[in-house]
C-alpha cells in the first residue's frame, strides 16, 4: 500500500512541477527581479542620425584606459558631484539633488590627478527616449553610454555647487587592478539606462529594473573597490545618489526589439503602439507639437497607466501606479572588505 500511495504523490508531485515550469514560461512571474543588465562582446558603431550637441570625453581617454601607476604609489580618491547641466542652469538643478557622479584619483608620488566618469554619447533625452523618425518603421536609438578618464580634477567646478571630498586611499597595485576592471566593465557595458522601476516607494519595494548610468558606474566602481580590492573608506562621508524612478506593478515583458520591427514580426499591432508612444516625447517640436504630445504622454502614463521601457534590447509594458515618477537622493553604503 505504502508503495503504490508513495508512486501516486510522486506522479503528482511531478505533475505539479511541470504545470510551475509551464506557467514560468507564459508568465513573467519566474523571471530573476531586477533584471540582470546585458553586457557584450564589443561596441557596436552608431546610426549617422546619431549626433552629439556635445563631443564626448573631448580632452581625455574616451576608451576609459586608465595609466598605469607604481606599485608603491599611494592614490587618494575622491567623490566628485555637481548638478546636471551645471554650465547652462547654474546650480538649478542642484536645489532638487539632481546630481552627477564621478571619482577623482590623485597620486601621492607624481602629483598628477585624473578623473573618470560615465556618460551619454549622444546627451540625456537621447538616451531616455528614442528618435520616431519618417519613413522608419521601428524606434531608432541613441543610447550609448561610456567611460571617460581625463588628467586634473577640476576643483573650481566641483567644489562650486557639489562636493569633492576624499573618501579612500589605495596602493598602486590596486589601482592598477581597478584599471583593468573599468577598462573591462567600458568594453562590455555600453547603454545607458535611465529608469530605476520598483513596485513602490517604500523601504521594501522590489526593484524590477536598475539604471545603468553615471551615479551607478560610481557605485559599481567603489563596490568593486570595497569587495574585490579590500579597500578601506572612511566612515564620516554618506553617499547620495539621484534615482529617477518609474513605479509600477510586475512588468510584463513584449518581445526583443527583433522579434517586434523585425523582417518576421508577427504583431504590427504592437510594433505601431510602441512608435505611437514614443511619438509623444520627441525634442525639437514646435510649442503646439509639444503641448500635444503632453496631453497624449499624461494620458499614456497617468490615465491609462501604461509605460513601454526599452531595456537590454527588448520591450516591457510597464503597469503604472500611483505616485508612477519618483526623484529620490539616496543614501547607499560603501562595500566594506
Amino acid at each position: 500500500i505504502y508503495s503504490r500511495e508513495h508512486r501516486k504523490m510522486s506522479q503528482l508531485f511531478s505533475l505539479l512541477v511541470l504545470l510551475a515550469l509551464s506557467l514560468c514560461v507564459l508568465e513573467t512571474s519566474c523571471r530573476e527581479w531586477p533584471v540582470p543588465y546585458v553586457r557584450h562582446q564589443s561596441r557596436p558603431s552608431e546610426n549617422p542620425y546619431c549626433k552629439a550637441q556635445y563631443a564626448f570625453c573631448p580632452t581625455g581617454y574616451s576608451d576609459g584606459h586608465f595609466p598605469e601607476m607604481a606599485k608603491d604609489d599611494t592614490i587618494e580618491v575622491f567623490v566628485l558631484k555637481a548638478p546636471v547641466w551645471e554650465f547652462k542652469f547654474g546650480d538649478l538643478l542642484g536645489d532638487f539633488n539632481i546630481m552627477h557622479d564621478a571619482i577623482g584619483f590623485r597620486s601621492m608620488k607624481t602629483g598628477l590627478n585624473y578623473t573618470t566618469e560615465w556618460y551619454e554619447l549622444f546627451q540625456l533625452f537621447n538616451c531616455t527616449f528614442p528618435h520616431v523618425v519618417k519613413d522608419r518603421s521601428s524606434p531608432l536609438w541613441c543610447n550609448q553610454g561610456a567611460a571617460c578618464l581625463y588628467p586634473g580634477i577640476d576643483d573650481n567646478h566641483w567644489k562650486a555647487n557639489g562636493t569633492l571630498t576624499k573618501v579612500a586611499e589605495m596602493n598602486g597595485a590596486q589601482f592598477n587592478q581597478l584599471a583593468e576592471y573599468i577598462h573591462w566593465d567600458n568594453k562590455t557595458g555600453l547603454y545607458y539606462e535611465t529608469w530605476r522601476v520598483h513596485n513602490s516607494t517604500g523601504p521594501n519595494s522590489t526593484v524590477w529594473f536598475n539604471p545603468y548610468d553615471c551615479a551607478n558606474y560610481v557605485i559599481r566602481v567603489f563596490e568593486y573597490m570595497g569587495r574585490a580590492l579590500g579597500v578601506n573608506f572612511t566612515k564620516d562621508y554618506q553617499a547620495n545618489y539621484t534615482f529617477i524612478s518609474l513605479i509600477s506593478d510586475m512588468p510584463q515583458f513584449l518581445a526583443n526589439e527583433s522579434d517586434i520591427f523585425g523582417p518576421n514580426k508577427t504583431n504590427a499591432t504592437l510594433a505601431a503602439e510602441i512608435m505611437d508612444f514614443y511619438s509623444n516625447f520627441q525634442a525639437h517640436q514646435s510649442i503646439l507639437h509639444f503641448l500635444e504630445s503632453l496631453v497624449r504622454a499624461f494620458d499614456d502614463v497617468f490615465l491609462k497607466k501604461e509605460f513601454y521601457l526599452y531595456y537590454n534590447s527588448a520591450y516591457w509594458l510597464l503597469p503604472m501606479k500611483k505616485p508612477y515618477v519618483r526623484l529620490s537622493y539616496e543614501y547607499v553604503p560603501f562595500v566594506r572588505p
